[in-house]
């Protein structure tokens, strides 16, 4: 091989290389987006959960502190 052929095949193999890296790249950005986007969802979800919780024990606490000193709490 001469000297241009090296060059060229260097060149091509760079090539290669970064458009590999390139791709890699994209590819891993695009699946750790939809992985903290479902993460999100699924935060959210639980979030969602957990403050209706919240809301019934309000109402309860609410309702028994009534019936045991039969006044209405304030707000």
């Amino acid at each position: 091989m001469n000297e241009p052929q090296v060059w060229t095949l260097i060149g091509v193999f760079a090539a290669i290389m970064l458009g590999g890296m390139t791709l890699t790249t994209t590819m891993i950005m695009k699946v750790t987006t939809t992985a903290v986007a479902g993460l999100r969802g699924e935060m959210n979800a639980r979030f969602d959960a957990v403050e209706t919780k919240i809301e019934h024990l309000d109402r309860d606490v609410a309702a028994l502190s009534r019936k045991v000193f039969g006044e209405t709490p304030e707000r």
